[in-house]
């Protein structure tokens, strides 16, 4: 409308983000470096954000037309999302097929992500308005920078939002994703001789001819209404250029801004544009605190299910040691029931066995007992004799005749019991029992006697014995 009256190609102060108009100011090219260092350098997170109409999405797009060919970059300006759909939209902007389940999705851009690698190209992923994206998305985002290799990440994230994106960014719940954040820079407005600069490297990019400048005091008084943000002081001066052409004018002054700007706040466009950030960051607000809220709620059901969890787990390992409890017991009643029984057929089984040829004998007399002048020889009337299976030999003791004069009838010898271990003893808890062997009885030999006494017992008893030498 006014491009041929000021010689101009186009309206230098359009509101769409055309990087050819960007101008390189102290903020802008800080913002710059740190994203060329950030790509450069294979970072996980860069996180740019400043005011609305700070000129984020104009340097964005510089930034991306300066790249080479060997970056595939996916651009996301659509960011309310759900997690599903922001994997969705990042597989759309790829080239990849979107359909299928979620971990088919991831499985796909990770196959993809390799393969990029593979071929020596870079991969980069640029949010711009990341500001919209909720908590639960952007903590989708931040699982995706864990698809790396040993030295450097697959892919590269760039969020570009407003001041409220790096409000959410300081929330409790996003801490793993702030840790991750590499490079961050928030873009300030320009300052006054910044603004003056501003609007005259805009004319002289439009200007087909002498390019037209702004005085001074002019761009003092834009940059006074539009607080140093570049979006307002596009409206303002493309006004000022309008009320100039109006006025038939070949140049601006103060007079001519001032008129632009009462127009502009009688229409409510400049209230509107300045009160814009001011309700963004409002909403942001409350979005930000229902985002806590939220998670506060959802911390608390957490917290409840890891006590149930927890209770879970104590009570089921109480039943353990209650069950391994009754295993012991069990055990020790079966040991104890084991031992009884064996104690009563200890009782019942006899102490002494005998085998079927032994018979039971008297107790054998102790050699001490035996009146001297006994004979104890074996096979002599009065001996002893050890059995045949003793494996000790038996010893002739000295014969001993009774003196015919005492009158004293010779004792008959007793028989002493052999006792031998039973070789079917199986007890082991006690001593096998002894087997005892007696030697038959033998009648004991008379000794004739002669004298007084024997025939008085001829007389009386009727014994015939014949006298000694007879």
């Amino acid at each position: 409308m006014y491009e041929k009256h000021f010689r101009l190609r186009e309206r230098p102060f359009a509101l769409s983000p055309d990087p050819e108009y960007l101008y390189p100011s102290r903020v802008h090219q800080e913002a710059l470096n740190y994203l060329r260092y950030g790509i450069e350098g294979h970072a996980g997170f860069v996180v740019i954000t400043g005011e609305i109409g700070s000129g984020k999405t104009t340097m964005l797009q510089s930034l991306l037309g300066r790249l080479d060919r060997n970056t595939t970059v996916a651009r996301i300006v659509n960011t309310l999302l759900e997690p599903r759909e922001l994997i969705e939209a990042i597989l759309l902007d790829f080239g990849l097929d979107p359909t299928g389940s979620k971990p088919a999705l991831l499985h796909r851009l990770a196959e993809f992500l390799v393969q990029q690698r593979l071929a020596g190209r870079l991969t980069l992923l640029v949010i711009d308005e990341a500001q919209n994206l909720s908590l639960p998305a952007l903590e989708e985002i931040r699982m995706l920078s864990n698809l790396e290799t040993e030295k450097s990440k697959l892919v590269q994230i760039i969020m570009v939002g407003q001041p409220e994106l790096r409000e959410k960014l300081r929330l409790p719940q996003l801490e793993q994703l702030r840790q991750r954040i590499t490079v961050s820079y928030h873009l300030q407005p320009l300052d006054a001789e910044e603004t003056a600069r501003y609007i005259n490297h805009r004319l002289k990019r439009a200007s087909a001819g002498a390019p037209l400048e702004f005085p001074t005091d002019v761009t003092n008084l834009i940059h006074q209404r539009s607080r140093g943000v570049p979006r307002i002081i596009n409206v303002i001066a493309d006004a000022t250029l309008l009320f100039a052409y109006g006025l038939d004018r070949q140049g601006v002054d103060v007079p001519i801004a001032q008129e632009a700007l009462a127009e502009l706040d009688a229409t409510g466009v400049l209230a509107s544009y300045q009160n814009e950030g001011a309700l963004a960051a409002g909403n942001s607000s409350v979005s930000i605190a229902e985002a806590q809220e939220a998670m506060r709620l959802t911390d608390a059901v957490r917290q409840q299910e890891r006590t149930l969890v927890e209770r879970e787990r104590e009570l089921r390992d109480r039943e353990q040691a209650v069950t391994a409890q009754q295993r012991v017991l069990e055990e020790q009643a079966r040991l104890l029931a084991a031992t009884r029984a064996a104690a009563a057929s200890a009782d019942v089984t006899p102490t002494a066995q005998a085998t079927p040829s032994a018979v039971a004998a008297p107790t054998a007399t102790p050699a001490a007992q035996i009146p001297k002048g006994r004979s104890t020889q074996p096979g002599a009337p009065g001996s002893t004799a050890m059995p045949a299976s003793s494996p000790q030999k038996a010893t002739a003791a000295p014969t001993t005749q009774a003196r015919a004069s005492d009158g004293i009838r010779a004792t008959p010898p007793v028989s002493r019991p052999v006792f031998r271990p039973s070789p079917n003893a199986t007890d082991t808890r006690r001593p096998p029992a002894p087997q005892v062997q007696v030697q038959p009885f033998r009648a004991p030999v008379r000794i004739q006697q002669v004298g007084f006494w024997s025939r008085l017992r001829r007389a009386f008893f009727g014994v015939t014995e014949p006298e000694a030498g007879a």
